[in-house]
């Protein structure tokens, strides 16, 4: 397992290595709009080199790349053109309220489906249905639709909850849960649609297997054979979807953020984007496929602890 974590650091670092410099191969391109946008429309070609040659654009596109990549692996990612902040800081500063949003949506998720998965692969029936009818649902109605519909009844009728803003968890608890209620709801729906029906399907499967019939035989009771031996065997697919979910919110969340005007990672990307803040740009892309890689790499180590064969494998 070390030297496959190992493996996979090394394939990762080569990633990271090949996404940094196409992102900035590819802002090179429109180096000479960047800076007018950041000069203005009407600046002077001579105003635009000045401020190229001030912003070191006016070097070889290769040395510019390796003298960002020798401060970046010291973790300096250099200063917003538009707000003159460290990259580093903003990022991680914007990224904790989407991570807010993601990790409570995740965690609702988890837990409905859950819920919904083992009620319906063991009991069947009613609850069956219903499971089925809420993943159909999920599937069905566009996340951002239930979210208007949200903001509607509860935010313009009922006024319980605000339509846009946000409040830091640290100012005020109460209005910090309120602020993210229904973008929280509106990522949840889909994540419960797949997660429950990964779940139900995979512990249907596990409950027909032999050792199911083995253990009824020796007495074990349904709680335990459910609870205790099925639900840990479908853990390690569920898991997997469940790391696809997770990575799926946070790009549900770019959209989310800028729809109700959320101070996360989304409306940030969305502003560096239009002013061409190539330091935010490229220090966005490294800490996104860090992010995600990351991801990736503690589910399969998660799945190795959960299923002895994975980790032989």
């Amino acid at each position: 397992m070390i030297l496959y974590v190992l493996r996979r650091l090394a394939t990762s670092l080569v990633l990271v290595l090949l996404v940094s410099m196409i992102t900035y191969l590819l802002l090179s391109t429109s180096f000479n709009d960047i800076v007018t946008t950041l000069l203005g429309g009407n600046a002077s070609a001579a105003s635009v080199q000045a401020k190229k040659a001030e912003l070191g654009m006016d070097r070889p596109v290769i040395v510019q790349y390796f003298d960002w990549l020798s401060h970046a692996v010291r973790g300096e990612f250099g200063t917003s053109y538009g707000t003159s902040e460290s990259v580093g800081t903003a990022v991680w500063n914007h990224f904790t309220v989407t991570l807010s949003l993601v990790v409570v949506a995740l965690s609702i998720s988890v837990v409905i489906s859950v819920v919904l998965g083992v009620l319906a692969a063991s009991r069947g029936g009613a609850v069956d249905r219903l499971s089925q009818g809420a993943s159909l649902f999920g599937y069905l109605v566009p996340n951002l639709l239930i979210v208007i519909g949200l903001v509607y009844v509860f935010a313009v009728k009922l006024d319980w909850l605000p339509a846009t803003g946000y409040t830091p968890l640290g100012e005020s608890p109460g209005r910090w849960l309120a602020s993210i209620t229904i973008p929280v709801i509106g990522l949840a729906v889909g994540g419960i649609a797949n997660l429950s029906a990964q779940i139900r399907g995979t512990m249907i499967g596990e409950l027909r297997k032999d050792y199911v019939r083995t253990l009824r035989t020796r007495g074990i009771s349904t709680r335990s054979i459910v609870l205790r031996h099925a639900l840990r065997n479908a853990a390690g697919p569920a898991l997997t979807v469940l790391s696809f979910e997770f990575i799926a919110m946070l790009g549900g969340a770019l959209i989310i953020e800028n729809v109700f005007a959320l101070p996360g990672i989304g409306s940030y990307s969305f502003n560096s984007a239009l002013q061409g803040d190539v330091p935010v740009i490229m220090g966005l892309s490294v800490f996104g496929v860090l992010f995600v890689v990351g991801i990736n790499l503690v589910v399969d180590v998660v799945l190795g602890w959960l299923n002895p064969k994975a980790r032989l494998q």
